[in-house]
């Protein structure tokens, strides 16, 4: 007949186990601390660029800021003071522009891609394209308007300008919708549609409704790009030193200011004046991106 096991044996064995058990934990703990660490070191390393380029801003650009520079003219060479009321409004013109061009056309073309056809030939071109388009050199999107545009009409002006933009806010727009729409429950397109609902009625009243707060965010995010680009202005709108407005009405088909140009052309000047104001319209610049910016967040930030 067989003893039975001695109780103490087993709990000698349990406690032999222990000591490999917290060896493995100690091991884990270790490795998350220092993959931890390297992750906070390396954030802190990209940040620095942004911050010291914040900071030179903020320093430099911050001293020339006051009022005078919203409602002034950019000045000559020798001239002193002045400001670049003119490229704000003439910026605020050609993304106004750019958004009336890309908005409607990204969304549309959204509806078709998620909704309408979404494994059709066409939707697999449109889609190849819009993510061709996102990395699209902003030059070539400025090529591409000087000869629709530019060449057509005869003359440097703010639509040919907002036409170079909205090739760059389209892929934006058109992606980040596509996926805005996707992300809707189908549970609750399956029930407008049990309810009676036409497919134009779904997407107009439960599709868009729902997924609107994404959109807005990829609307703004495109907007925020368009706002900061040089190259394709330069071959569209290229500069003026004068208001857009031309007897209380807009005078868009002339050649329009904007900031992002009149940093490029105030950066490479010897006189101290203009350096001061380049630094000042970068600082406006970039505070314009950054609103954009977050509210595109607060806007896109998930309802509970």
């Amino acid at each position: 007949m067989m003893s039975e096991a001695n109780p103490l044996n087993s709990l000698n064995s349990s406690l032999a186990a222990v000591p490999s058990l917290q060896h493995k934990i100690e091991g884990r703990a270790l490795r998350s601390i220092l993959l931890t660490s390297l992750t906070w070191i390396s954030a802190l390393l990209a940040s620095v660029p942004l911050f010291s380029v914040l900071y030179m801003l903020i320093t430099r650009g911050g001293a020339r800021l006051n009022l005078e520079i919203f409602t002034e003219l950019p000045p000559a060479g020798f001239e002193m003071g002045g400001g670049f009321g003119n490229a704000l409004v003439g910026t605020f013109v050609m993304v106004g522009i750019a958004a009336l061009i890309a908005i409607p056309v990204g969304i549309m073309a959204a509806i078709f891609l998620a909704e309408l056809g979404p494994f059709s030939k066409l939707a697999s071109v449109a889609r190849f394209a819009a993510k061709t388009l996102t990395g699209l050199p902003s030059i070539l999107a400025g090529v591409f308007a000087y000869a629709m545009v530019v060449l057509t009409t005869g003359t440097y002006s703010a639509p040919a300008g907002g036409v170079a933009l909205a090739v760059l806010m389209v892929p934006i727009v058109v992606l980040t919708a596509e996926e805005a729409m996707k992300m809707v429950p189908k549970i609750m397109k399956d029930a407008a549609y049990g309810m009676g609902s036409t497919n134009t009625q779904v997407i107009w009243k439960v599709v868009l409704p729902t997924a609107m707060p994404a959109i807005l965010t990829g609307v703004m995010l495109a907007i925020a790009r368009a706002a900061g680009e040089t190259a394709p202005l330069l071959f569209t709108a290229l500069f003026s030193n004068y208001w857009i407005f031309d007897d209380g009405h807009l005078a868009v088909m002339s050649p329009t200011a904007s900031l992002a140009v009149l940093i490029y052309n105030f950066s490479g000047m010897p006189f101290d004046n203009q350096l001061e104001l380049a630094w000042a319209a970068s600082l406006v610049l970039v505070m314009i991106v950054l609103v954009v910016n977050v509210v595109s967040r607060i806007v896109g930030k998930p309802r509970i």
